[in-house]
């Protein structure tokens, strides 16, 4: 008869809990990152909703020039926030990716100039459950979905420079072209940065660590969530007459 080896069960045991703990918070790490997300999107939402809907506000606007410095601020937004993320603090992204959300509201108020509310109402709403969908693919699948990476990111570069060249060319072609594409390519990225995001979790992360990584997960997810609203309202949006 074998002899039973000593303290096996309570290993066992500690590597259940151990796991159990990993999962509650990795669960915890997530849906806070799906809360700054929602909450993003309520700023922007409730941004341009009103610049959109008040004359006084959007005329100074999108009648001026400088509708040329709210469409790029975003930009501007993203390439700070890409670069200084790890040289400030927790709070310090927080309040970055808030003023992010309003800039970003600011920006879409166009939409309900050119698009009828009904149409952008049943976008965001397709966007939303194809993002749900895409987003729950990437936090369960066991597939190693890194290999698609760069793929990914040279589709993201080409659909910028299209967009880029086709604000000059006014090309309808380009246009139903590059949202096609657009959005292939961040249904992709959704998957892709919600299983990155799920990698980079670990609970030995001290609080503040965690709280930017929320942060810089809500950001990334938000930036899909948005361009494929965008791109989904361009092809399928009805206009106003």
């Amino acid at each position: 008869m074998n002899n039973p080896q000593p303290g096996f069960g309570w290993q066992n045991t500690a590597r259940t809990v151990d796991r159990a703990a990993f999962d509650e918070g990795l669960r915890q790490h997530m849906l806070r990152i799906y809360n700054y997300m929602c909450l993003g999107l309520v700023v922007t939402g409730v941004v341009a909703f009103i610049v959109g809907t008040t004359p006084a506000l959007y005329v100074p606007i999108f009648s001026t020039p400088l509708k040329w410095v709210v469409m790029l601020a975003p930009l501007a937004f993203v390439l700070f926030f890409s670069f200084r993320i790890d040289k400030i603090s927790a709070s310090g992204a927080q309040t970055l990716f808030w003023a992010f959300c309003a800039v970003m509201g600011l920006s879409l108020a166009s939409i309900f100039l050119v698009f009828t509310g009904t149409s952008i109402a049943r976008t965001f709403f397709i966007t939303a459950a194809m993002f749900g969908a895409t987003s729950l693919y990437g936090y369960t699948t066991k597939r190693d979905l890194s290999q698609f990476g760069s793929f990914l990111i040279m589709g993201l570069i080409g659909v910028i420079i299209a967009s880029l060249v086709n604000l000059f060319i006014g090309s309808t072609m380009l246009q139903f072209a590059v949202s096609v594409i657009g959005v292939l390519v961040f249904v992709g990225l959704t998957a892709w940065d919600t299983q990155s995001i799920k990698e980079q979790y670990s609970e030995n992360f001290a609080y503040e660590s965690q709280q930017k990584l929320a942060i810089f997960g809500a950001f990334s997810l938000y930036l899909n969530f948005i361009n494929m609203f965008q791109l989904l309202l361009s092809l399928t949006g009805q206009r106003q007459e």
